[in-house]
């Protein structure tokens, strides 16, 4: 989610052209201003295949650049209603030379010719999408003569565009592809001093760039990440009540206290979305183990509260404490909680990843367990305007689960109710014994 730490190159293919092809493909001129055609970015909506760590191509904001071998593949993604019939076309240009191109979509695949130096319209051909949902349009380099294959600022189609679905804008946020979340609903006129949360990543699922939030609650959020190809975190952060994203503006008297933290954890501040407290504990985590997280929030002296979180891993065996923090100006139990997935790496934006959310349970002032058995389920701005469609959350044995990112084909209706059909065993904790 927040202060990942990680440098992200994203971008994508802008301004290309192009002519001649082999076969029956001709180029068309369409004007971009019709209410039947749109310009597809690549920016938004194209990952480069990439089979040698020594290839110089790479996505920026102004286009594919460095398009020189031949392995690689340019993969543009947009998902279309079933039965769709469209006309599909580049937007290309090769400054030098001229070069040889192969594409594939819709199970077509073609090898077209190009030498134009100025941006033209070129198209691949009419389709009819028999299955509806995302689509893939695949382009390779086959020969050139000058020094890249080209330049593609666009794919355009023309047609019904009614449901047609594709990254416009926002190319950042686009590419790191629809966060979802779980917003449990709460008992009535219950307080809730503890949360009680259990994780299942599985295997295979565990995407780099995944932050796999468990114990989310008003002021602050405790999950799972895969930081890298050799890191792993247990990240607990809470926010500061002062609204700003630069940690260093915030005033004595609003800033997060840290009261503990358990052996080899990180605590520090962060920034950028909020600013606040923040802690975490690498641990080499594995997907298929089923991991526990256990919150407290009560209220503390001075108007403040204090939050505490708790790691179960059964590497270990035993609860292992995070860290502890005094949140000023507030005074509360635990509310909202909710969880999340999402991917914080947007060159991972079309990879899948999902996680089993299951036995949710709080523990009230008087020692109560009570499950928590209906969540409603909601997605990002992504999401929302629809430029990515591929999530979906559901139950799940046990609870719920989340899946998003990928370019799959399947759906649920976004602030949708989700009921378990199973309530767990309440959980077994010897309060006094934590650390």
């Amino acid at each position: 989610m927040k202060n990942y730490g990680l440098a992200i190159c994203l971008g994508l293919l802008l301004n290309m052209a192009a002519q001649s092809l082999i076969g029956q493909t001709t180029v068309i001129e369409r004007k971009s201003n019709t209410s039947t055609t749109c310009s597809i970015p690549l920016a938004g909506n194209c990952w480069v295949e990439q089979t040698s760590v020594d290839t110089t191509e790479f996505i920026a904001s102004s286009g594919l650049s460095g398009w020189k071998n031949p392995a690689t593949k340019l993969n543009i993604y947009f998902s279309c209603p079933k039965g769709a019939n469209l006309e599909v076309a580049l937007r290309i240009k090769v400054p030098f030379g001229k070069s040889s191109l192969k594409y594939l979509l819709n199970g077509t695949s073609k090898n077209i010719t190009i030498s134009n130096p100025d941006f033209t319209i070129l198209a691949l051909g009419s389709f009819t999408f028999k299955d509806g949902g995302y689509q893939k349009l695949t382009i390779q380099g086959l020969t050139k003569t000058g020094s890249i294959f080209g330049e593609i600022s666009d794919v355009v189609v023309s047609g019904n565009l009614e449901g047609i679905h594709y990254v416009k804008d926002d190319f950042y946020w686009g590419r790191r592809g629809p966060s979802v979340h779980l917003s449990y609903a709460m008992p009535p006129q219950e307080e809730a001093i503890w949360f009680y949360n259990e994780v299942t990543v599985p295997k295979s699922n565990d995407v780099i760039g995944s932050y796999f939030m468990a114990a989310g609650f008003a002021e602050g959020y405790f999950g799972i990440q895969v930081n890298s190809a050799s890191e792993r975190r247990i990240l607990f952060s809470v926010w500061s009540p002062f609204k700003t994203d630069n940690p260093h503006d915030i005033p004595e008297d609003q800033k997060i206290k840290l009261l503990k933290r358990g052996p080899s954890v990180y605590a520090g501040n962060f920034g950028d979305e909020g600013s606040g407290g923040q802690s975490y504990l690498r641990f080499n985590w594995k997907a298929g183990n089923t991991y526990r997280f256990l919150l407290q929030g009560v209220p503390s002296d001075n108007n403040s509260t204090d939050f505490t979180a708790y790691f179960f891993a059964p590497e270990i065996n035993k609860w292992q404490l995070i860290a502890s923090f005094n949140r000023p100006r507030t005074s509360t139990t635990l509310k909202r909680l909710h969880s999340f997935l999402e991917n914080f790496i947007p060159e991972n934006g079309n990879q899948s990843r999902s996680a089993i959310y299951s036995n949710q349970w709080i523990c009230t002032r008087n020692g109560a367990w009570l499950p928590l058995t209906k969540a409603k389920f909601t997605a990002d701005a992504t999401a929302r305007k629809g430029a990515r469609i591929d999530y979906i959350g559901g139950k799940a044995k046990g609870g719920f689960y989340l899946k998003n990112c990928g370019f799959f084909n399947s759906g649920i209706s976004i602030d949708s109710w989700i009921e378990s059909s199973e309530i767990g065993k309440a959980p077994e904790i010897d309060f006094m014994a934590l650390p």
